[in-house]
């Protein structure tokens, strides 16, 4: 890029290396000057675009939890009735346990924060409230707080182990709990 011209990804390349690092060294290991180098832009660059670490950090989880209940609406969207929802719960453990381990570690990374700082705790707390609306959709309220704690369990635990459970199981227990609903 030549001297002189604004660089209009920087933000974004901003958001996404701190995000990156923290998957790599958790939130203890970053700081300006590490985000900085990983997103290959001037030190300057931070707080020209964020007011400190935590506005940093606080964008780049809203991002990501963005990320997270787009993949919720992905699967619960197109169910049509209850027996589809229900397959799209199993559906979305299996990809989310499956998926990328980057985002397993941001995860439980944003939960560790949350457990310590009322600021981080809003931030899943409104992540999980749009997580319960997508799928409130398709169950009651008491339910669908159960199946996204469900959701959240069932998804560490298949991917934390040496030997996930299969689908056959998690179908058996998205349909225990659903069972009334």
């Amino acid at each position: 890029m030549a001297t002189g011209q604004t660089d209009p990804r920087r933000r974004e390349r901003i958001l996404a290396a701190a995000l990156d690092l923290v998957a790599e060294e958790g939130v203890a290991g970053v700081s300006h000057r590490k985000i900085a180098a990983r997103a290959d832009v001037p030190l300057g660059s931070m707080t020209y675009h964020f007011t400190g670490i935590d506005d940093l950090l606080g964008e780049a989880f809203t991002g990501f939890a963005d990320h997270i209940v787009a993949v919720f609406d992905l699967h619960l969207g197109r169910a049509k009735n209850p027996e589809q929802a229900r397959e799209a719960v199993t559906d979305l453990i299996h990809t989310l346990s499956e998926g990328p381990r980057r985002d397993l570690v941001l995860t439980q990374e944003l939960y560790t924060l949350a457990a310590r700082r009322p600021e981080y705790r809003k931030l899943t707390q409104a992540w999980m409230r749009r997580s319960r609306d997508l799928l409130e959709q398709h169950f009651d309220a008491t339910t669908a707080r159960q199946l996204d704690a469900l959701i959240e369990g069932l998804t560490l635990h298949r991917a934390l182990d040496e030997a996930p459970h299969d689908r056959e199981l998690t179908r058996l227990a998205v349909a225990r709990l659903t069972a009334a609903a």
